[in-house]
């Protein structure tokens, strides 16, 4: 079983010996855009800077913000909000803020969002936070659950859709095995003024997969069109796509003022290992003159609806006959232009869509490295596969040597500090950048799997103690099989 070890070994050796990351060109960027949450991403571009917030399953709101697009990948995740009532405080899903006028005349940010209590996702229900002032970062306080009286039921996905100067509520909602999409008046950006009405749910077998699903409503507007862009079948398979509803005209809160495109606008490309994109967003380039779309999406066909969605975006352009043009998913390593009158430049290496290995300790090959707390352990096999899996980069201090990042936290990348092991966001500097590289060489022991001295402290090498991941002097031949670890590509 060694000897299947070391070929395996010897095969990601040969891997490590070839480019594994690009410089992207001056003036564009790669996906995927974010270092922190990736899932059901919302972003604008106000005022010189960027906005970009996602679902965290917290109870807690971070948004990052950043005068380049590029940029967001590196900017620091600030707090916006915190909440410890009991009935709201749980499973924070699929933000959206909106610059809309407040009932004192004055303009405000409305943050809408989807929480619910603990232990279960039964009761999300949709919420709205206000700002200050007219800063997306805030402060925000709580003010108020956005809710039919009539049917005060499980709701998700809140979204605004503003026509002739009217504000509309649009969400997702269960009725019977049915996930359905909603619209409501609104006398104010947080209050329902009249009775839900149904708009769409699943028809198509491409809206089917997994379960019947429509959710994630947002509003699109493009000369004296308006449509309704939603996210059709189960999150957790790799068919989840956008869908298109463009008003025909008539009672905006009829479901017969809508017409429903019957194939997807925008679904998974397997040459391009794009899965599952969706949850979608719009903005607008820096000058105004560009569309802009920003979804999630997996890299891998089984990934599910869980932490290895990443956060992506692309231009996109209109038909001749008004409708959205979304074109296909792009890769990880393509090159994307920046959007127009953003002049910044990617400072992160292209990400090379490379298979992951796992870990395995040389003296108990039945534990692995993991991150499932950001601290580095070795543990038996487990849930969430991907805390499992890693893929080993060109080191960010020496390219002639790695670094060590998760598969499914794209820009994290195990670091040592304090002589622990530590799963950390990508940061700019020489101290980051030599505390997460590492020199592979021959295992320690008798020469099988791999070993890792640390370039931050040379001489210290990776080890497994007790159940963690550290950095030692190795001394001994005890120290020799602790530093020791075996590669196992893991099957894509």
């Amino acid at each position: 079983m060694k000897s299947i070890f070391l070929l395996a070994s010897t095969l990601l050796l040969l891997l490590l010996a070839l480019p594994t990351a690009a410089q992207t060109p001056p003036g564009s960027l790669h996906n995927p855009l974010n270092t922190f949450e990736g899932a059901d991403p919302w972003l604008t571009y106000y005022d010189g800077n960027y906005y970009l917030a996602t679902t965290t399953g917290t109870s807690q709101w971070y948004m990052l913000k950043s005068p380049t697009l590029a940029g967001l990948k590196i900017a620091e995740p600030q707090l916006i909000y915190t909440d410890t009532d009991p009935s709201r405080g749980f499973n924070f899903w699929a933000p959206e803020f909106y610059l809309l006028e407040g009932d004192d005349g004055q303009m405000h940010w409305y943050f809408y969002y989807s929480a619910g209590t603990s232990g279960t996702f039964d009761n999300q229900r949709s919420h709205v936070l206000e700002s200050e002032g007219t800063d997306p970062m805030g402060p925000y306080t709580y003010k108020a659950r956005i809710f039919d009286p009539a049917n005060d039921v499980y709701s998700i996905d809140g979204s605004i859709l503003t026509m002739d100067d009217k504000l509309y509520f649009l969400f997702s909602s269960w009725t019977g095995d049915y996930q359905m999409l909603y619209i409501a008046p609104m006398s104010n950006p947080w209050t329902i003024s009249g009775p839900r009405h149904f708009l769409a749910q699943s028809e198509y077998a491409w809206e089917k997969s997994g379960l019947n699903v429509t959710e994630g409503p947002v509003a699109l507007y493009h000369d004296d069109k308006t449509f309704i862009v939603y996210s059709g079948s189960f999150c957790a398979t790799p068919d989840y796509a956008l869908g298109l509803l463009t008003y025909n005209g008539g009672d905006v809160l009829e479901a017969s003022s809508w017409d429903k495109s019957p194939e997807p606008v925008f679904q998974r490309s397997d040459e391009n290992s794009v899965f599952g994109p969706g949850h979608n967003g719009f903005f607008k380039s820096p000058d105004g003159t560009e569309d802009w779309l920003v979804y999630h999406a997996n890299e891998r066909v089984e990934d599910a609806c869980g932490g290895t969605r990443t956060t992506r975006v692309q231009k996109f352009t209109w038909n001749e006959d008004g409708t959205p043009n979304f074109g296909t998913p792009v890769s990880i390593t393509t090159d994307i232009a920046n959007p127009s009158g953003d002049t910044g430049n990617d400072p992160l290496p292209q990400r090379e869509q490379l298979p992951g290995v796992r870990l395995a300790a040389y003296n108990d090959p039945t534990r692995y490295a993991n991150h499932f707390t950001q601290r580095g352990k070795m543990s038996p096999l487990g849930e969430p596969a991907g805390d499992f899996e890693f893929v080993f980069r060109e080191g960010l201090a020496d390219p002639t040597a790695i670094s060590i990042e998760s598969k499914n936290n794209p820009n994290y990348f195990f670091i040592s500090r304090g002589g622990n092991i530590w799963l950390a966001r990508y940061a700019n500097g020489e101290d980051y950048a030599l505390r997460a590289t590492f020199r592979q060489v021959p295992g320690l022991a008798s020469g099988e799997g791999a070993s890792f001295e640390s370039m931050f402290e040379p001489g210290k090498y990776l080890v497994y103690q007790k159940g963690f991941l550290n950095v030692i002097e190795v001394k001994t031949d005890e120290d020799k099989a602790l530093a020791t670890f075996i590669i196992e590509p893991v099957e894509e």
